[in-house]
């Protein structure tokens, strides 16, 4: 079903991301756009819904940004930090893009960093969050329209402590973001880690880790697994007969890897600032225009890629299009002076937001889609953990 919707998408994307580039002789005063979504291998369905919810909102925005056509140059990272690095010096050197938007994992965004902020170029994350770039690695050239990677799973232990679990088995990727879900579950969770299990970012079989839940016998387990290995756990998950220790994840089950897992992800849990459901002008226009536009159901990696082209807007209209002036640019940015899907936004000293951040659960809608929808709220303006120790004032 990715598949199919893949080729449904990319005919869409082409349109929408290549719109404002149709004005192949661009207008003194335009503004260009480097737009990083992982586009190689099982892990291009979440570079596909970042893309996208770029894409919506520039068409929102009748292909400008701040008054100014702007123009998108799509780099594939492939998944491959050299290859991301090599591609990112290009579209800075080459294409002279003014700005770097996008990036879904953490080992991209860490390899990036560097190149694109000593070229005193705004570099917005709309998913990867570490927290290596949160604290005292804080930079006045970044910013990220996602979170702290610790913040959305400390969701997840805030619930297994509400709900008074008290063995729990922990599994996930080894590399930064995955580091950073155990160090963030853990900052909440007061119970016994029965296991802690780290798995290389290409595992697609889980039989061993499976069998070593089942003996167990937590209370629950928390994952987070994203993209393909998230499609694979689920329904190897479900096919073992584990369905009745409790669930709980982080961009494991999400509208990237619904279609893929099908029922078998029904009744499980995640954690987000973000759902489709929730009920507000701007998001009922947003999830009904993106589902128009690219018939699949948007994920976080859309919304808050989306909600990126909207701040964009919002900062370079504050300066007047005035795209030299980085100082006062960036306080543009900061201002964040733009109505998010998520309702309310705001940055806070390090330049990740402070927001409210829910339970959710995988629930079929009437049409027979699948999506997540809130539970309820679980931290609210929440600031992340490491903002005090950015120096940025």
């Amino acid at each position: 079903m990715i598949g199919i919707g893949r080729r449904g998408l990319l005919g869409g994307t082409t349109a929408l991301l290549a719109a404002p580039a149709i004005l192949h002789a661009q207008p003194a005063g335009g503004v260009k756009i480097g737009v990083v979504a992982v586009q190689t291998g099982p892990q291009a369905a979440l570079g596909n819904q970042l893309k996208d919810g770029f894409a919506l909102g520039l068409r929102h925005l009748d292909g400008k940004l701040g008054g100014l056509t702007a123009e998108t140059v799509l780099i594939d990272d492939e998944l491959k930090p050299d290859v991301a690095v090599t591609k990112v010096r290009a579209a800075l050197e080459r294409d002279k893009v003014d700005f770097i938007v996008g990036v879904v994992f953490s080992n991209i965004l860490q390899a990036i960093m560097r190149p694109v902020t000593e070229s005193n170029t705004f570099l917005i994350s709309t998913n990867a969050g570490p927290s290596t770039f949160a604290g005292r690695g804080c930079n006045p050239f970044f910013f990220t329209t996602s979170y702290n990677n610790d913040q959305v799973h400390a969701v997840m232990g805030q619930v297994a402590q509400d709900n008074n679990y008290r063995r729990v088995f922990l599994m996930t990727p080894n590399y930064q973001a995955g580091r950073d879900a155990m160090a963030g579950f853990k900052s909440r969770f007061r119970g016994e880690v029965v296991d802690e299990v780290y798995v290389p970012l290409t595992q697609l079989d889980f039989s061993a880790e499976l069998a070593k839940i089942a003996a167990a016998r937590p209370d629950a387990i928390f994952t987070f697994m994203p993209g393909g290995l998230g499609v694979n756990l689920v329904r190897q998950y479900r096919q073992a007969g584990l369905a009745n220790i409790p669930f709980l994840s982080t961009f494991t089950v999400d509208e990237a890897t619904l279609p893929a897992q099908g029922e078998a992800a029904l009744g499980f849990y995640s954690a987000a600032s973000w759902a489709p459901n929730m009920d507000s002008e701007q998001n009922r226009r947003f999830v009904r225009d993106f589902e128009d536009g690219f018939n699949y159901v948007p994920a976080t990696y859309a919304a808050q890629a989306y909600d990126a082209a909207v701040l964009l807007d919002s900062a370079i209209r504050r300066v007047r299009g005035n795209l030299a002036d980085k100082g006062a640019l960036r306080e543009a940015i900061r201002a964040a002076d733009f109505r998010s899907v998520r309702g309310s936004f705001k940055f806070g000293v390090n330049h990740y937001p402070v927001q409210d951040f829910w339970l959710c659960k995988v629930a079929k809608r009437p049409d027979g889609k699948l999506q997540t929808e809130t539970v309820r709220k679980v931290f609210e303006n929440n600031v992340d953990p490491w903002a005090a120790e950015c120096r940025m004032r």
